[in-house]
């Protein structure tokens, strides 16, 4: 079938862009591996504006039900190649199914910034994890690990702790980035032991995570005795999609994008974590304001209005 618009990528960015799209009259499609997007690992959100304190599964869950209530088509699979194709484009799915477009927005967030240390691949889903709110509850009266000093960690970590019998913070830096008010709730939770500047060396066990090495000693030991280990150090752009259609990266791999989320291949938007837009700052609220302008300039595009 042959639509007006693809988009790729059903969290924030996607599923905004599609709300818009509905608005605009765009016949489209929302493609996405992840429906809901990496926002919905989010343990509580506290800054979207006028619901404070949701999970991020309940408020992506709501964003789905808005595009689909304004007749979004969305199909849950992964996109395996993009082409230009007749003046459009064709995007395959690793079912082998073709979709055709007259343009796409590129919607395709983020995956997890691996360590990189022995174990971490060996013991993945075995007590190496990726996402505390999807496994927390595995945890109860265990101890735990989490790596990272950024918002996504610290929340974690407060997390893990309604679960966890300890949880360990390792910041490899020498002070957290997080957000003052998380970090101020982390300081004060008696199961949160902060770690500054110590990095994870290995993970060790047998079937599952039982223990990690690490290079500053805590309490004269270099092992540490685990039973899980959540890592939160970032993400990368999964922009590996789009290399194929020639669209400009930066040089972290973020699409390039221009304050109307064009980018520099004719009727190719991007919006959302993906992109160089918005200053770094990869916020939820700052995905959908990205994914509503990609959608209203394919508006214009289609219509002719650009120039």
């Amino acid at each position: 079938m042959n639509y007006d618009l693809i988009i790729l990528g059903s969290g924030s960015a996607g599923l905004t862009a599609s709300i818009y799209a509905s608005r605009y009259k765009i016949k489209h499609l929302v493609i996405g591996k992840l429906l809901g997007g990496t926002a919905t690992e989010a343990f509580k959100v506290e800054n979207w504006p006028g619901t404070p304190g949701i999970a991020g599964t309940e408020l992506l869950k709501k964003f789905q039900e808005h595009a689909q209530n304004l007749g979004a088509e969305i199909i849950v699979s992964e996109v395996v190649k993009i082409e230009k194709q007749n003046g459009g484009f064709k995007v395959t799915c690793r079912d082998g199914k073709n979709y055709l477009a007259k343009t796409l927005i590129l919607a395709l967030g983020t995956s997890r910034r691996k360590l990189d240390v022995p174990g971490e691949a060996e013991f993945l889903g075995k007590g190496v994890s990726y996402c505390a709110t999807c496994d927390g509850p595995l945890y109860k009266d265990k101890i735990v690990g989490v790596v990272g000093g950024g918002n996504s960690a610290v929340t974690s970590a407060i997390m893990l702790s309604k679960y966890a019998s300890q949880v360990y913070l390792f910041v490899r830096e020498a002070t957290m980035i997080a957000e003052p008010a998380w970090q101020e709730q982390a300081k004060k939770n008696p199961k949160i032991k902060i770690l500054s500047e110590t990095n994870i060396k290995e993970i060790l066990g047998k079937d599952k995570v039982l223990s990690a090495n690490i290079d500053k000693p805590v309490d004269d030991k270099t092992n540490l005795k685990l039973n899980g280990l959540f890592v939160e150090i970032g993400a990368v752009p999964a922009g590996a999609l789009c290399r194929g259609l020639g669209v400009q990266l930066d040089e972290k791999g973020f699409i390039k994008i221009a304050n109307n989320g064009v980018t520099n291949i004719t009727g190719v938007f991007a919006a959302g974590d993906v992109t160089s837009g918005s200053g770094g700052f990869a916020q939820i609220i700052t995905a959908c304001a990205e994914g509503a302008v990609a959608s209203y300039s394919v508006f214009k595009f289609l219509k002719g209005l650009n120039g």
